[in-house]
């Protein structure tokens, strides 16, 4: 039986990651350098692949959340090249001494990072991926294996060719290092979910049917990023104009990604004299509000609130909107419905503020500042390879050394062991 593209391009990559694990810091920044220059220079091939996309998305019914999602702009090719470029700069994890001690036997034992080795992306509509997680992967001294959507086939495929290009053109990289799978059937997706011989991590970045085909098929170690129902909750402390500044922005900066508000909960004690200007302001966004009875009250034009919406990750310019008698109750809520991604408190209380960060059951805390900030770029990490919503091995935006793991090493003088 002939070899599948799936197992092929995974075996390829188990040998790239051999080579990748013993390269320098300047092989990989050099490449790197190499990879941001020429997709710099290749825009106008970028966003020629990118329109077939997009034109067939809409033709298609797509949604206006997923078409932004899938639109590769000129601004944003810029912002692929800067963070490649700023990944470049990041010390590389691999090799770094995390933690060292001496036994008292003389045995000097030192935790150090290596590369996971072959590391699985899948991932839907959003094309810059394909070069976050080369480069992220790349500096980490990892192999890529990249699996996007359909829907975004043509420019996946435009960018894994620039990237395929530099390495083809060098000597130190292994060619097979970053390897795009352009097989878009769920034949591919459960082929590689049980590639338990090559890949040694998978990411899925998607929806919730593509989370559960990975939760139902996944022989390969799982890192889950998962959905984004987050919450901001404005106590009754709260700075009246920040609590705005943060809502509106938490909500409307790009509702369509995975950090945006999509629940606001607000202390009973200032509900009354804050939400009409902060619901006022989100309206003229453009922001529909769902509220619960006490939110109506206040703003008679919001769409009754159901118990689905305090469950729904909108990713779209609506707002689910809830009155809480206290921080006890806002917590409580967010312990039922929140998905472990990002949520924020608005309070000039610092126990109210401390509490939260500590209570919250969740990657990211954000204490008087936007959930927007949930994002590797934003935390220093230059890029992510997504963000986890699980607590093992990772949580939260996942950077460079999210794609490492720390092994043992330990330095002797001839001891042997009684």
């Amino acid at each position: 039986m002939s070899e599948s593209e799936v197992t092929r391009i995974c075996r390829r990559a188990a040998a790239a990651a051999a080579a990748l694990r013993e390269l320098d810091t300047a092989a990989k920044d050099r490449v790197l350098t190499q990879i941001a220059d020429a997709i710099d220079a290749g825009r106008d091939v970028l966003q020629a692949a990118n329109r077939i996309d997009v034109e067939q998305a809409r033709a298609a019914g797509v949604s206006a959340t997923l078409v932004d999602r899938l639109t590769l702009t000129d601004a944003r090719i810029s912002g692929m090249v800067s963070s490649i470029r700023t990944v470049t700069g990041l010390p590389d994890p691999v090799g770094q001494v995390v933690a060292g001690r001496t036994r008292p036997n003389g045995l000097l034992i030192e935790h150090v990072r290596e590369p996971l080795g072959v590391v699985a992306v899948i991932y839907e509509a959003r094309p810059n991926v394909t070069a976050d997680v080369a480069a992220l992967c790349l500096k980490s001294g990892n192999a890529a294996v990249l699996r996007g959507s359909s829907i975004a086939a043509h420019t996946n495929a435009a960018i894994a060719d620039v990237i395929a290009g530099v390495l083809a053109d060098q000597d130190q990289v292994p060619v097979d290092a970053v390897q795009l799978i352009r097989d878009n059937s769920r034949e591919a997706v459960l082929e590689l979910l049980a590639a338990r011989d090559w890949v040694d991590l998978l990411v899925p970045r998607g929806g919730p049917s593509l989370i559960q085909t990975v939760r139902e098929h996944a022989q390969v170690p799982v890192v889950i990023d998962g959905d984004g129902n987050c919450h901001v909750y404005v106590d009754e402390s709260a700075d009246p104009a920040m609590a705005t500044d943060i809502v509106v922005n938490a909500k409307t900066s790009r509702p369509s990604v995975c950090n945006a508000a999509e629940t606001l909960l607000v202390h009973a004690g200032i509900a009354p004299s804050w939400l009409p200007g902060a619901l006022a302001e989100l309206d003229k966004a453009g922001v529909a509000i769902h509220g619960d009875e006490r939110v109506r009250a206040i703003w008679p034009d919001a769409e009754p609130a159901t118990q689905a919406d305090w469950a729904t990750e909108y990713l779209d310019l609506i707002l689910a909107v809830r009155v809480v008698d206290d921080l006890d109750e806002a917590l409580a809520h967010i312990a039922r419905w929140g998905t472990r991604n990002s949520e924020a408190v608005v309070a000039r209380d610092i126990g109210v503020a401390r509490r939260f960060a500590r209570a919250v059951d969740s990657g990211s805390v954000f204490v008087n500042c936007s959930t927007r900030f949930s994002d590797g770029g934003e935390f220093g990490y230059g890029l992510e390879i997504g963000v986890s919503t699980q607590k093992l091995h990772a949580r939260g935006p996942m950077g460079l050394e999210a794609l490492t793991c720390v092994k043992n090493v330990t330095w002797g003088s001839g001891q042997i062991r009684l």
